[in-house]
């Protein structure tokens, strides 16, 4: 049937040409809620591409009796609206003659309810291979599709993905055992093999996530710290290849060449220890991911040491330019660009300037060295000031004791020990033999007798107890092979490194590491004179360092291997004796918890710490939106995980009264 313009009210079924600007919306149309901004344009770039491809449904209006030589369309007002935008982008004029079929005969809002209800949407599995289709065949780039079905192109880029994905899991799909969301983390990379793969070693838990952590296991991720040290501009001009994915927020995708990531990290962290070695004059630097904590070195630190005059005109002229900028813009809400880079500048030179209140020795300078590590936030640290065993300084020859004679003379003291035991020998020859040295028998007999009177003395002197402990834990503790402590208590120090990744850079990994050092700067550097170090302090400081001595010795990890459940009921009472709250010193954040659990696990904290209401608003969001939205939430709460909760003090009613305190004292003493 061939189209005319047209000159009277058409006949039922005719195919006619309409001008735009003479149709208009329907009022009997059944869809009441209007087409999304979106929809039109994928209207308006498909019409452009291809014309209107189905024709407009109308009805002529009419004023009483005669026709007003408009025409209210019943099915197409997508289209109508579409050809609108294209007119108010001038693509085309406001009288382009339209296509349309008249249908007087059947009730409009019957035909326009029918027209959306009694249809089928194509499979998305269909659309994704058609998109594919149209790439391969007809050689159509993701900004030309985008362009013809009026989308972006970024939803053309997933689609072809999705219809890259194998075609067993694609057939899968379309079955119904896989969800979208599977099927878009089987689409992080197109070797079907190992899409399968992972489908066959998927258990009960076929989660999003946990399909995107096995196809990735082998890569890394360019939030990890080696990816931030060395730049992901550095490894792709290096040749290494990167895998995106389209569908989440991959905040840079993942490194698939992780040798040549490793090469590049070892190259520029040895060129970063070759420099700290020459700009500070160690004898020896050395390059590491990780802290060796198994290293076997004594380490030093750096002294308080006066500022020069120039240092302290500087570090005056500094403080005194921040402050007076400080004072100028105190009441600003936003710093001007180059204000802010001041600010930086101004910082950095005092920082710079108040590190030199703190040297090294030159001799410990000249023997010892430092490691050079990689941080998790990709940043460089620097741990300076240890010794090797063979840069050591020699130990100056002990004087000839009485002790080391005997040692030096076996067969001697074999003789008067069988002498002192027996009892003979007695006569003559000890005139003559009086200047021989006490046997080992002997010497041990009389040294358990003396070790007797210092248990008991000590017993009855507690102040000096504590010094004697402190020595011996401090002894151990910061120095290396000093077996000067008479107490025979042994600190067992856990490195935390090994089971908490990053732990160290954390805000309460720095604390420690500086009230640490602070002792440390503090110990003599001679192990001989620790103990008057230890005795002349006074009362306050000496607790401070044997708490902080002990302190070290802390072990309250739960580990899968280990059962200690009497252990890990102490630390729970030890946790209540210093009224430990972890909230000044862990947040839940998408690295430290909610990214390394469940959604369910999720919407837990955020149901306990936030509200119930909170959680439901969450529970359809994909678990990496849900674990950001979880910490912006958490983020002004004290809430926890179990496992680091401090539960309430015991009521002081449950504790012995002062009578029967003393006398459980009392028991004991005697």
């Amino acid at each position: 049937m061939s189209a005319k313009p047209v000159e009277q009210p058409p006949e039922n079924g005719m195919q006619v040409l309409i001008p735009l600007n003479k149709l208009k919306k329907s009022p009997k149309n059944a869809r009441k809620t209007p087409h999304s901004d979106a929809a039109i344009e994928a209207y308006a770039a498909s019409i452009a591409a291809k014309g209107i491809l189905q024709n407009l449904v109308v009805e002529p209006e009419v004023d009483g009796e005669a026709a007003t030589g408009f025409y209210f369309v019943t099915i197409g007002e997508g289209r109508r609206l579409a050809q609108l935008l294209r007119v108010k982008r001038k693509e085309i004029k406001k009288t382009e003659p339209i296509r349309c079929i008249v249908d007087t005969a059947n009730d409009p809002h019957e035909i326009s309810l029918d027209e959306n209800v009694t249809r089928e949407n194509m499979h998305p599995a269909d659309q994704f291979e058609a998109f594919k289709k149209l790439a391969e065949e007809r050689g159509f780039g993701a900004e030309e599709i985008a362009a013809r079905f009026g989308v972006t192109p970024h939803v053309v880029r997933q689609r072809l993905r999705l219809g890259a994905v194998s075609p067993k899991l694609m057939q899968i799909y379309r079955e119904g055992d896989l969800a979208l969301e599977q099927l878009m983390a089987f689409a992080i990379t197109d070797d079907h093999a190992r899409q399968e793969g992972a489908y066959e070693r998927l258990s009960y838990n076929r989660d999003a996530s946990t399909i995107r952590r096995m196809l990735t296991e082998t890569h890394v991720a360019a939030t990890d710290r080696r990816a931030r040290f060395v730049g992901i501009e550095a490894y792709t001009e290096a040749g290494g290849s990167i895998l995106r994915d389209l569908f989440t927020e991959d905040r840079g995708g993942y490194l698939e060449d992780v040798a040549l990531l490793d090469l590049l990290v070892t190259a520029k962290l040895g060129r970063e220890a070759d420099a700290v070695r020459a700009a500070e004059g160690w004898k020896w630097t050395e390059a590491h991911l990780d802290f060796p904590h198994a290293h076997g070195m004594r380490r030093t630190y750096p002294h308080p040491v006066e500022l020069s005059a120039e240092d302290k005109s500087a570090l005056e002229a500094a403080q005194t330019a921040f402050d007076c900028l400080t004072e100028q813009h105190q009441t600003a809400d936003e710093l001007p660009d180059e204000v802010d880079a001041r600010f930086g500048e101004l910082e950095a030179e005092i920082e710079r300037l108040e590190a030199k209140r703190q040297a090294y020795d030159a001799d410990e300078v000249s023997r010892g060295g430092a490691f050079v590590l990689l941080n998790h936030d990709g940043a460089v640290r620097i741990e300076r000031g240890f010794i090797r065993l063979a840069d050591e300084k020699p130990q100056p020859e002990a004087e000839q004791t009485a002790e080391a004679s005997v040692a030096g003379d076996p067969e001697g003291a074999d003789d008067q020990a069988v002498q002192d035991e027996s009892g003979e020998g007695a006569g003559a020859d000890d005139e003559e033999e009086d200047d021989r040295p006490l046997s080992d028998v002997l010497v041990r007999d009389l040294t358990a007798h003396r070790t007797l009177g210092l248990r008991l003395n000590l017993s009855e002197q507690p102040e000096v107890a504590i010094v004697a402990v402190t020595h011996a834990l401090a002894a151990q503790i910061f120095y290396l092979g000093a077996d000067v402590h008479v107490v025979g208590i042994q600190p067992i120090k856990t490195d935390l490194a090994g089971h908490a990744d990053g732990i160290e850079d954390t805000p309460a990994g720095k604390a420690w590491a500086d009230r640490h050092a602070n002792w440390a700067r503090q110990i003599p550097r001679d192990v001989t004179t620790l103990w008057a170090f230890v005795a002349e302090l006074d009362p306050d400081s000496r607790m401070a360092l044997f708490a902080h001595c002990v302190a070290l010795t802390v072990n309250a990890l739960k580990l899968p291997w280990e059962r200690r459940p009497r252990a890990l009921a102490t630390v729970d009472r030890l946790a209540e004796a210093v009224s430990l709250d972890m909230t000044g010193y862990w947040r839940p954040t998408v690295r430290s918890y909610l990214g390394r659990v469940t959604k369910a696990r999720i919407l837990e904290a955020v149901c306990d710490g936030v509200g119930g209401e909170a959680a439901e608003r969450m529970s359809d969001m994909k678990k990496v939106d849900m674990a950001e939205a979880a910490e912006q939430l958490l983020a002004a709460t004290d809430w926890l995980p179990a496992v680091l909760r401090t539960a309430k003090p015991q009521e002081q009613s449950d504790a012995p009264t002062a009578g029967q305190g003393d006398d459980a004292y009392s028991e004991a003493a005697e």
